[in-house]
């Protein structure tokens, strides 16, 4: 045992039992030896919170049955153990973040049936950030009663950006909620999803077959869960197929929620013929934008065009995105659409004094720098002069991956005249008026 972990064999005599209300609030209240709970759930609840409130999340460690009965738990730091760097598994291409973190408490089963904490490590060997707990995988949780009041002003019609919004007011401000307006987009979708019972999956399903049955080549497939329901969707007919095998070396991908009563996210794929025209090669329904359901989205289109990849795809900078293509797409050359970046720069660099001169400046290494020892020299010079900017994590990331957006570090590869969706936003209204509002 090291010189920051405790161990202890009997409780505190000191009548520590917490309250129900104790592990609520703004207080921290840390983990202690001899600490006493009802039962574990109300321990992982409180050390949930307390993870919560301090910037990281936990994970189970151990658990140990005796006839039975579970009788010893041990939460950790989900930073625990060593870092993969890795895998021969495709879904583990990307390294984890553990970092040996050895911050953890375990508790075990007492004779009054109370759970007694016996062991405690608070030392952690990374920074932790309280200000973005609520990102965390562990910590994006809604609550029932948030839940309901969600799926219920949606089914009215309420546009999600103010339910958000309302959300937000009532909570002082969105760093005092666990959730994001994406995590509501993502629980709304799923139950949509699963919406599509009796009348509209039906419906979907009896039309795809007419269309198979009037056209061979009409490809479509259907994500079903464990009890048989709809949960996505993707199709592409003859002409989309047949485009591709013509004019498929690059596509752009994205991402939209329709305007109608399900506002769920719809995909498609886009692609450019010789006259310079868009045109579509695909179409998808999604239950959520998670990495798991962009890859199962990727891998039907990928089987739709007989397992022959893109040469490069265009997308916006979503990491689930990111992930699924690098699972299935291993050797397509990802690029992020530049329009979506250079949009956000009023929104990412706004607050700063020289916003206006900044932003002229950024635009100007951007597109003209015409190699990449010049943008990285323009690149210096501009963190130099406002130098305020080297704490921007949006632009630290932006250069991390710049060989991703940056024309001059993307000019190498063929993109067949494209460097944004825009495309694929232009496909909106023929794709969606050819069939999405006429079935859903």
């Amino acid at each position: 045992m090291n010189g920051n972990e405790l161990e202890s064999e009997e409780p505190e005599k000191s009548g520590n039992v917490l309250d129900d209300d104790s592990n609520h609030g703004d207080q921290i209240v840390e983990p202690k030896l001899g600490m006493m709970f009802e039962s574990a759930d109300e321990l992982f609840e409180f050390y949930n919170n307390y993870a919560y409130k301090t910037g990281f999340f936990i994970k189970k460690r151990t658990c140990k049955k005796e006839n039975g009965v579970l009788v010893h738990v041990s939460y950790a730091c989900s930073k625990e153990g060593k870092n993969i760097t890795a895998s021969n598994t495709p879904l583990n291409l990307l390294p984890t973040q553990r970092t040996g973190c050895k911050a953890k408490i375990s508790a075990r089963l007492c004779a009054d049936d109370k759970w007694m904490i016996s062991v405690v490590s608070l030392q952690h060997n990374h920074l932790n950030s309280p200000s973005k707990a609520r990102y965390l995988r562990g910590h994006k949780r809604i609550n029932t009663a948030t839940k309901k009041r969600v799926l219920s002003s949606d089914k009215a019609g309420i546009r999600m950006c103010k339910i958000y919004g309302a959300l937000t007011v009532e909570g002082g401000g969105y760093e005092n909620l666990s959730y994001d307006e994406k995590t509501l987009r993502n629980m709304i979708a799923r139950e949509k999803v699963l919406e599509l019972g009796e009348g509209d999956a039906t419906a979907l399903l009896d039309h795809f077959t007419n269309m198979q049955n009037k056209d061979p080549n009409f490809f479509y497939r259907l994500d079903i869960d464990g009890i048989g329901r709809l949960k996505n969707v993707f199709w592409a007919d003859n002409r989309c197929r047949e485009s591709y095998k013509e004019f498929g070396e690059v596509v752009t991908f994205d991402t939209t929620y329709l305007t109608n009563k399900y506002d769920m996210p719809f995909s498609q794929f886009v692609g450019v013929n010789h006259h310079g025209q868009s045109i579509l090669l695909g179409c998808g329904l999604l239950s959520n934008e998670e990495k798991e359901t962009f890859a199962w989205l990727f891998k039907a289109w990928l089987d739709c065009m007989n397992g022959v990849a893109p040469g490069g795809i265009i997308t916006d900078q979503a990491s689930a995105m990111k992930i699924a293509i690098e699972i299935v797409f291993k050797d397509t050359k990802h690029r992020w659409c530049l329009w979506h970046i250079m949009k956000k720069i009023p929104e990412k660099l706004r607050r700063y004094d020289n916003y206006v001169r900044i932003k002229s400046r950024m635009k100007k290494v951007v597109y003209d720098s015409q190699c990449p020892a010049e943008f990285e020299e323009r690149w210096s010079e501009m963190l130099e002069k406002y130098e305020s900017l080297k704490q921007n994590k949006w632009l630290s990331k932006l250069y991390r991956e710049k060989d991703r957006w940056i024309p001059c570090f993307v000019k190498t590869t063929f993109w067949a005249g494209m460097s944004t969706t825009q495309r694929s936003v232009s496909m909106n209204h023929l794709s969606t008026g050819m069939f999405i509002q006429e079935h859903l």
